[in-house]
Order: C-alpha cells, then structure tokens, then sequence
C-alpha cells in the first residue's frame, strides 16, 4: 500500500511540474550512414529466415488460436510495463507532464486494469506515450551512429541499441521465479510483439524490392519521428552551387543584332541543279524523374 501512495504523490508531483518544464531540442540528423551494410545485410538475412522458420508461424498460430479479447489484456499488460519505462525517460527529457501523466497511467491501470488488463486510463484521458532511452540520448544531442542489424533484435542505431542493455538488465520479468515461470513470460512478450507485426511485415514482403533497404528506411523514419514527438521538421533541401547571377540592375543589356537582308547572286548554267544544306531540326527529350 505504501508503495502505490507513493507512486501516486510521484504522479501528481510530476504533473504540477510540468507547466515549467522546459524540453531541450534534440539535434538530431535526419540521415543515418550504413557503413556496416555488407555485414548487416547478413545479419538480416539470418534474422529473416529465423523469423519465416519459427517467429512468424508462431505468431500467426497465436493470432488465429487466440482470442482477440485475450490477446489485447496481453499487449496491455505489456504495455502497462512499458509505460514504467517512458515515464523515467519523459523525466529525463524535462517532460515532467508528461511523466507524471504516464506514472498515473500505470498507478490506474495495474488498479482499475487489474494489473494492465484493461487500459483504463486511456478512457480517463491520460494519453499513452512511446519514450525509450534511445530517445533521451538523442534529445541530450547524442548522435545516431551508425545504423546496425542485430542478431534477434532486428534494426538498430548504436544509440539505439541501449535499449536492448537496459531492458536486458532492469526489465520486471527477469524478476520472476522459477526459471521456466520468467522463461515462458518472455517467450509470451515476443509472440505478442511479432503478431502485432505481422500486418506490417506482410507489407514488407509484398511492397518491397529490397526488403534490407524499405525495413531500414522505415525504422530511421519512425526512429525520427518518435524523437521529435510527432512533429519532426522538414528535412533540409540539398544545396547546390550554382554560378552567381548579377542583380537585373547589373546586367548588362543585350543587343540583338538585325539581319540585314543581303543579295547573293547566282550563276547556274543550264541543267545544273542547286544543292541546298539539309535543315537541322532540333529533338527535345523530356526526361520524368
């Protein structure tokens, strides 16, 4: 009981906070280099043909099996572990508002929600967020790095990929005992993640002419756009160096000279024929990007 009094005076401290709070702009380049392509390309492939072979028929089986009902408390208790997460770092970025709104998501939804269950506070107003410490690097200016695949986790940045650590280290689950108990809980948080992929990794393998490339472009994309909070500014145009144009007031004038119509005189002798220059007629190609 002590504990849930003092999560909810942590939730409504936050919230009190968040009028004043300040969020730093995160510098963050648009464009993430693949330096690594050769070796993540394989990593991918090995990531691909382990998720047809087991991850994928898995899920599928779980999605048609299980009840849809039973498959929504699932990802909502899941979920309900999640917001735990955004909440520290909605407080490390400043948003304290935020923060405590997603404390007091937790506190109403593992009461009201019966551990998560049922999301509650969504239905009270308290809007989910998605913060993870991936995010709080880039908002304090930590660059991207380069982009990488890792084995069983899929894409990543190396910025990124200390979520991986962090979750590997602090996640509630590896709480739990026994072993096989904890065991069988991941094995449940992964099937739920890849059925809620499967419409997405469908459009993947019919859309995509390079699977490696379109997967990598949408994680940078929905990587940015979870940085920026939903409102990522517009990328900067490319820069061209073009020869300096002097002001109209500047320039010269340009004289068109006149023709002068000119008298040629010609002596042809009977049954000679005039040879004429063959006209040029010049051929546009208009090129589509």
């Amino acid at each position: 009981m002590r504990h849930w009094l003092l999560l909810w005076l942590a939730c409504v401290l936050l919230l009190a906070l968040g009028g004043c709070a300040v969020t730093p702009k995160p510098d963050v380049v648009a464009g993430v280099a693949d330096p690594y392509e050769s070796m993540n390309r394989k990593v991918f492939a090995f990531n691909d043909a382990l998720d047809k072979a087991i991850f994928k028929p898995v899920a599928t089986g779980y999605k048609t099996v299980m009840p849809e009902p039973v498959r929504t408390c699932v990802s909502n208790i899941f979920g309900n572990i999640a917001d735990i997460y955004t909440a520290v770092n909605n407080a490390l970025q400043g948003k304290f508002k935020e923060a405590g709104s997603d404390l007091c998501r937790v506190a109403i939804n593992s009461t009201l929600g019966l551990l998560g269950c049922f999301d509650v506070a969504t239905e009270l107003g308290f809007e989910k967020h998605n913060e993870d410490f991936g995010q709080t690097l880039a908002t304090w200016g930590v660059g991207a790095g380069p982009y990488l695949v890792l084995p069983f986790f899929g894409p990543s940045t190396l910025r990124d990929s200390t979520n991986v650590v962090i979750d590997w280290a602090t996640y509630p689950v590896n709480q739990i005992t026994p072993i096989y108990v904890r065991n069988s809980v991941r094995a449940l948080r992964l099937i739920d993640t890849r059925a809620l992929l499967l419409e997405a990794s469908n459009l993947a393998d019919d859309a995509a002419l390079d699977k490696y490339q379109f997967i990598r472009d949408a994680y940078l994309q929905r990587r940015r756009y979870l940085i920026y909070d939903g409102d990522p500014p517009e990328e900067p145009l490319p820069k061209y160096e073009d020869e300096t144009v002097p002001p109209a007031s500047q320039a010269e004038p340009i004289s068109t000279p006149v023709a002068q119509p000119a008298t040629v005189k010609l002596s042809v002798a009977p049954g000679d024929r005039l040879l004429n220059e063959p006209s040029l007629r010049a051929t546009s190609l208009n090129v589509t990007p």
